[in-house]
């Protein structure tokens, strides 16, 4: 080794942390507004990610910018750094997430306004991750012979693209390490992945490599287990859930990495909810798939290869992952139009609830059927009853104290949808006795947005890097 490369070797190493700390701060958007709060202030942190996004969420925040261009991100996660930024400038926490939505840029101003107005112009530094909205890319490569397919049908995306609202492709760690590389300390993208918003900060603090596969893929399922939020610190346990302890105070996860891959997932002291193997195997297997072949931009992890050890009170040991390589393939979250839906409900009251719920039902379905209203779906569910088993429920107790009727339609045809949510009503004094629960007015009208998955060459899509000074 020459001595200009070992002298690096020895800097390098002398800098790095043996430790670091990336809490996971918001599982969805409309999470615990508290808990990105608690994370920075009831211990120490090194990173937050803040995960806001589902597939349906892009083309929802598509339809709020082209009613108004400023809007289209995430607008909770500017109110949150508002809180939370003097914090973070003063204890040196980075902070990422995937909040940018349709509108990166218009969410990165918000922030940097934010920061001017709580004093902090000079002192912090915005990363800008574009690349992700390739909704203007679409005609272009199918007009190239792209093949673009439903993963989930074959169909081409040629069926819907008319209909189609929003096109985001699956970034990985990337150009957040890259961002952070280049002095970042809040970092916002637009379709980041969740596993990616942990990753980065263990690659940047701990220089591993893109292809070094064990540790990205350990990295990884780090990412995994804290994307939800608490469901893995106690938050929708089953094991054992009546005896989780201050769940009013739930802690949310912690991930605490060495260099080597291995770390340990806990919570704050102090904190509610429980960190054990149980809650951490739960959520393992939340959204897993093929345990050896979870897919990410970054790496494909094999779970199969996840040791878990009890490390002492809310702390749990992770280690002995592997991965194997990246594929060529980027994953496109692509959201269309597929008609509508309304959804009504009464409840029907003790004696004879169930009977009545289901005369109610018949009376309501032949009302639509002499009306000639035509619709995709029907569909009715007893809560109380049935609701959540179907037919494995059974038949219930004959003297079941009430059950709610709740029916739901679904169309293209608008006017059928809309003309339904005016039949729920009517049934009060036209059916069925002992109802009640009708109150807010009429059902509204949604519209349905469909889910088009499918997979897109990498070498498509060029990602962009900006730091904003704050």
């Amino acid at each position: 080794m020459r001595q200009v490369d070992r002298l690096f070797f020895l800097l390098s190493n002398h800098f790095m942390k043996e430790t670091v700390r990336v809490a996971g701060g918001q599982g969805f958007w409309g999470d615990l507004l508290t808990a990105p709060v608690d994370q920075v202030r009831k211990g120490p942190i090194d990173y937050l990610m803040l995960d806001y996004l589902a597939e349906v969420t892009m083309s929802i925040l598509q339809k709020q910018r082209s009613r108004n261009p400023e809007l289209g991100y995430a607008r909770d996660f500017v109110d949150l750094l508002r809180e939370i930024l003097p914090d973070c400038v003063e204890k040196n926490i980075k902070v990422l997430s995937n909040a940018g939505g349709v509108n990166v840029a218009g969410c990165a101003e918000a922030i940097r306004q934010t920061a001017d107005e709580l004093g902090l112009s000079g002192k912090l530094k915005i990363g800008v991750v574009t690349g992700d909205d390739v909704l203007a890319d679409l005609d272009k490569w199918i007009a190239d012979g792209v093949a673009i397919n439903s993963m989930d049908t074959g169909e081409p995306l040629s069926s819907v693209r008319d209909r189609v609202q929003s096109a985001n492709v699956y970034l990985g760690a990337e150009p957040l390490v890259e961002a952070l590389g280049r002095g970042a300390q809040i970092v916002v993208g637009g379709r980041l992945t969740d596993t990616g918003l942990t990753l980065a900060p263990l690659m940047h603090e701990f220089d591993w490599k893109f292809d070094d596969w064990d540790r990205i893929a350990a990295g990884t399922i780090a990412g995994h287990i804290i994307e939800c939020g608490a469901q893995s610190s106690g938050g929708n346990c089953q094991y054992d859930w009546q005896n989780i302890p201050d769940m009013a105070n739930v802690g949310f996860p912690i991930v605490e990495a060495s260099p080597d891959g291995t770390f340990i997932v806990t919570k704050h002291d102090k904190t509610g909810g429980r960190v054990n193997v149980q809650s951490v195997t739960e959520q393992l297997l939340y959204e897993m798939g093929d345990p050896k072949a979870y897919i990410t931009p970054d790496v494909v992890a094999d779970f199969s290869s996840i040791h878990l050890a009890d490390a002492g009170d809310h702390k749990v040991r992770v280690f002995g992952i592997t991965g194997n390589p990246k594929t060529d393939f980027y994953k496109v979250s692509i959201a269309y139009s597929d008609g509508w839906k309304s959804v009504g409900t009464l409840v029907y009251s003790w004696p004879d609830a169930y009977e009545k719920a289901k005369a109610a039902d018949r009376i309501l379905r032949q009302r639509l059927e002499n009306l000639g209203l035509k619709f995709d779906v029907i569909l009715t569910e007893f809560v109380g009853v049935n609701a959540t088993h179907g037919h494995l429920a059974g038949e219930p107790r004959a003297d079941i104290p009430e059950v709610q009727l709740r029916v739901g339609v679904r169309g293209h045809d608008k006017q059928a949808v809309t003309r339904f949510t005016k039949e729920i009503a009517p049934l009060i004094l036209t059916g069925p006795p002992g109802v009640t629960g009708f109150a807010g007015g009429r059902p509204k009208v949604e519209e349905i947005m469909a889910y088009f998955p499918t997979l897109i060459p990498k070498s498509l899509v060029e990602t962009n890097v900006e730091i904003l000074e704050a």
